[in-house]
């Protein structure tokens, strides 16, 4: 069976059965094309999928799912949701109420260039890394696709579907100048192949690291920090947590309660935006059949939503946000699509340290405390001018309150694909602790 056809078998089921169902079908692909020496080294594709149900039977929720299409996978999975919910015990399930939503393909034109252009884009992309003579091995340079096909029906009457897609390069290499070693990596997503610069990317992921070498320890003491836009998408991509609406109910986000107070500095609004034309990842409506919206979760530093779906809503007493999330094979939470820290009126360097690359932030980041201490790399600045690269020091604090101390925004976005679309601009936030020599 295709993936709309088991949708329309289980509905008839769940009617059958008198309960209330809803399916959410998934399809990936990947292709990756991988080079080394100038020749390519691998080439692979793969597809993966299944469908998923919930079921609300007295009000009892369950899940299953399968990744086999057949009738007698399909029967067996509604039985093991069915029997999933008899075994809950708190009874309050419901499925919200859906429309017709039609089907949008979001990937129009994404993947049709040529196979051949796809190769060269990756042998292009490693040929520019290897231009500069202190690039001394070359880990990674790929060029990579992804589609994803979602298809959800209900018996609430939600019935739709969609596909996206993006693709992208990626490179990792060790840099070396003398006895100064540099690892790093980084990509370049679009929603378009047309936008890939191979080329651009190489030489700005070798400046980026080139200007890391020869560094010299930092001093421990306090500082004013110039979070580089990646950097400060790593910790948004870390504490994203904090508006997820089932962590409120759950106590653990300190934002809990604090709709409509000042949260951060006054110049800090954040977005997240489904729909946005330049995120990374679109999604016209959620995995529950609620059309997505721009939500602002704090604008000019007043906390203003939650990430909702249908259940954290009704318990909050609020609206869904049609940020509802999850895989075929897992059960229901929220996910933000294209987040990101609005643009401001940019960055007046003075005295401080830029950091540029955050290691280890999942281990060293703690989204429910806020706190952070992190291993980090960047550059020392003095008078508005970068006056050596600094290295072996930890920056450290707590999310909320350098969300509070954020000074001054840049004025252009960058975008980075952490799990989600990450868009971030260079921040400055002041008296940040820096653990050095």
């Amino acid at each position: 069976m295709t993936l709309e056809e088991a949708k329309r078998y289980l509905l008839d089921k769940a009617k059958e059965r008198k309960v209330a169902m809803e399916v959410l079908g998934q399809r990936d692909r990947e292709l990756s094309l991988k080079a080394r020496d100038g020749r390519l080294e691998e080439i692979t594709q793969a597809t993966q999928g299944g469908i998923g149900v919930r079921v609300v039977a007295k009000e009892r929720v369950g899940y299953a799912f399968s990744e086999q299409l057949t009738p007698e996978a399909l029967d067996w999975m509604l039985n093991e949701a069915i029997e999933n919910a008899a075994l809950q015990h708190e009874a309050r399930g419901f499925l919200p109420d859906g429309a017709a939503l039609g089907f949008q393909d979001l990937a129009m034109g994404v993947f049709d260039a040529p196979m051949e252009a796809k190769a060269e884009t990756a042998l292009g992309f490693e040929a520019s890394l290897r231009k500069d003579p202190r690039v001394k091995n070359i880990l990674i340079a790929s060029y990579t696709e992804r589609e994803r096909e979602v298809r959800i029906s209900s018996t609430q009457r939600a019935d739709g579907g969609y596909r996206h897609g993006l693709v992208g390069v990626t490179g990792s290499m060790v840099m070396a100048d003398g006895e100064s070693r540099k690892q790093a990596w980084d990509s370049d997503w679009s929603r378009q192949f047309g936008a890939l610069d191979p080329g651009r990317t190489a030489l700005e992921l070798v400046e980026r690291t080139g200007r890391l070498l020869n560094a010299r320890p930092l001093q421990t003491g306090r500082y004013t920090v110039y979070f580089e836009p990646k950097a400060f998408a790593q910790l948004l991509a870390a504490y994203w947590w904090l508006w997820n609406g089932r962590w409120v109910l759950e106590g653990k986000s300190r934002l809990g309660g604090r709709l409509d107070q000042p949260v951060a500095s006054p110049l800090v609004t954040i977005i997240d935006d489904p729909m946005l034309t330049e995120g990374l990842l679109r999604r016209p409506f959620d995995v529950e059949g609620t059309r997505t919206q721009r939500l602002a979760l704090v604008e000019r530093g007043v906390l203003r939503n939650y990430l909702l779906n249908s259940e954290t809503a009704q318990q909050l007493g609020m609206r869904t946000t049609g940020s509802a999330a999850r895989r075929y094979s897992t059960t229901l939470n929220v996910l933000p699509s294209n987040l990101y820290l609005q643009s401001g009126a940019g960055v007046p360097m003075k005295d401080g340290v830029i950091v540029a690359d955050l290691m280890g932030v999942h281990a060293g980041a703690n989204p429910i405390s806020g706190e952070f201490s992190v291993q980090a790399f960047g550059l020392y600045v003095r008078d508005g001018e970068v006056a050596y690269a600094v290295e072996n020091f930890a920056v450290a604090g707590d999310f909320l309150t350098l969300l509070k101390n954020i000074t001054a925004v840049g004025e252009t976005l960058e975008w980075h694909l952490m799990g989600m679309g990450i868009g971030a601009p260079l921040v400055e936030v002041q008296d940040l602790s820096f653990a050095g020599t």
